[in-house]
């Protein structure tokens, strides 16, 4: 019988024995910087430490690093930020649901394509749908199911939308009919209540709204939805500047007025109500800023018990501007 050998744990004799530092690579016969030490040897010039073989990962790295290299290397090199990739904007929105699809069309959204799943079941809404967009001339397009599943809930059919065209500021008080009336979003994020203070502008008699190009909410398929076809008929401007922007108006004789929970006045109490007005409304949560606050000719309030702190932005507006209406019809 053979006894069968314990170990040690390495404490003993028969522990194992270092093998020493690793070899340096051209000291390797089996590395490739030792074969080109042997070439160069043969040649007569010696092999210099750290040499690189063309082409490899490493040597790709120090040109890349060095500068050294072809003028198309080089420029490859380059690379552009990442941010660049981020700043593309949208070409299209989509919208999917049947609901939300056939409130689009009814609304007159401006739409590209209607995209419907093969085999999707057909009931009234997708038949009004098809007849809505055959009415307007919107393409429809037969897709696979699993096409449409990045999106959820989508029943089978979805509605990609144009990029929504801003209208030139400029142009549009120049078209006023009367005496004219604007609403300026300041730092207004949330899509869903630009679309409803769209909405609100378009009930009350507004001219158009006003949307800086940063910082604030754009015309995207909630918008749109939100707007419930009022941004059909209202227009939407888009501006770099809304202080630039007050300065510009308040030349031209309109009364600015900036909508605050901590208001001077309440909006009741407004006696400007009948001359040319730019009305304001804060951000969510944040209000008014600090220097379109400053800017402004005055800034009102809307009456409130004391236990409420403030309004949703949207309905703040809507209250403000009946107000306004309010007010301009009784001079009628």
């Amino acid at each position: 019988m053979v006894k069968k050998k314990v170990g040690t744990g390495g404490n003993n004799k028969r522990r194992l024995a270092g093998k020493g530092p690793t070899p340096k690579a051209e000291d390797r016969t089996y590395h490739p910087a030792a074969k080109r030490k042997k070439a160069a040897a043969k040649k007569g010039k010696p092999a210099k430490a750290g040499t690189k073989r063309p082409g490899t990962r490493d040597s790709r790295r120090s040109t890349e690093q060095s500068g050294v290299g072809d003028g198309a290397r080089s420029k490859a090199v380059a690379r552009t930020p990442r941010s660049a990739s981020r700043e593309t904007p949208l070409e299209e929105d989509i919208i999917v649901g049947r609901n939300p699809v056939l409130e689009a069309l009814r609304a007159e959204m401006p739409s590209r394509k209607v995209l419907m799943a093969r085999g999707i079941d057909i009931d009234d809404r997708v038949r009004e749908i098809v007849e809505l967009a055959r009415e307007k001339k919107i393409p429809i397009e037969e897709c696979a199911r699993r096409e449409l599943d990045a999106y959820p809930a989508h029943q089978g059919i979805a509605l990609r939308i144009a990029p929504y065209v801003y209208k030139e500021f400029d142009d549009v008080r120049g078209k006023v009919e009367g005496v004219p009336l604007f609403v300026a979003l300041d730092g207004v994020t949330d899509p869903r209540n630009l679309g409803a203070i769209v909405r609100s502008a378009c009930a009350f008699g507004a001219h158009g709204v006003v949307v800086p190009e940063r910082r604030s909410a754009g015309m995207s398929a909630v918008a749109w939805k939100a707007s419930a076809g009022a941004a059909a008929r209202t227009p939407v401007t888009q501006i770099r500047n809304l202080v630039a922007t007050i300065q510009e108006v308040q030349k031209e004789g309109y009364f600015v007025i900036g909508l605050d929970a901590d208001g001077e006045a309440l909006i009741g109490e407004l006696a400007a109500a009948t001359e040319p007005l730019l009305l304001i409304v804060g951000g969510e949560g944040k209000g008014l800023s600090r220097l379109v606050r400053e800017h402004c000719d005055l800034v009102v309030s809307i009456p409130m018990s004391s236990e409420m702190e403030s309004l949703n932005a949207s309905i703040a507006a809507a209250i403000a501007l009946f107000s306004i209406s309010e007010k301009r019809k009784a001079i009628k």
